[in-house]
């Protein structure tokens, strides 16, 4: 994600991973011949982040880690998106995820466009 802005040192991020994102939050790591090809963060009701590194994608490994977390969380899932990132969009898209709203990007650290997407399972009432 080249549009990305480099807003944290590789520290700061560890830092955060470590401190912040692995005690609040479920966590799956796929790795494919020994070595991490990507991720899901859990937390509550939102998948806050699910990352597939470049050479594994379309290997069915973000499909399996988002299989996780909807068994995790059966009934809904939030999450946010750049409204860049086309892939992810259609990605979720495909899995079931309806469009909630597109936002300007004041809510979030980047200040880039995302989108909020919603995943029901089956049999959950269609309630916001």
């Amino acid at each position: 994600m080249t549009y990305l802005p480099r807003l944290h040192s590789d520290e700061e991020t560890g830092a955060w991973i470590t401190g912040v994102m692995l005690p609040a939050s479920q966590v799956w790591v796929a790795v494919l011949r020994g070595r991490i090809a990507g991720f899901a963060c859990l937390n509550g009701g939102w998948l806050d982040h699910l990352y597939i590194t470049p050479a594994a994608q379309g290997r069915g490994v973000g499909t399996a880690l988002l299989g996780h977390a909807k068994e995790a969380h059966p009934h809904v899932l939030d999450l946010h998106v750049f409204q860049q990132n086309d892939g992810a969009r259609r990605f979720y898209e495909r899995h079931g995820f309806t469009l909630v709203e597109e936002r300007d990007g004041s809510d979030n650290e980047e200040n880039l466009p995302d989108a909020h997407y919603r995943w029901r399972g089956t049999g959950t009432p269609d309630a916001s």
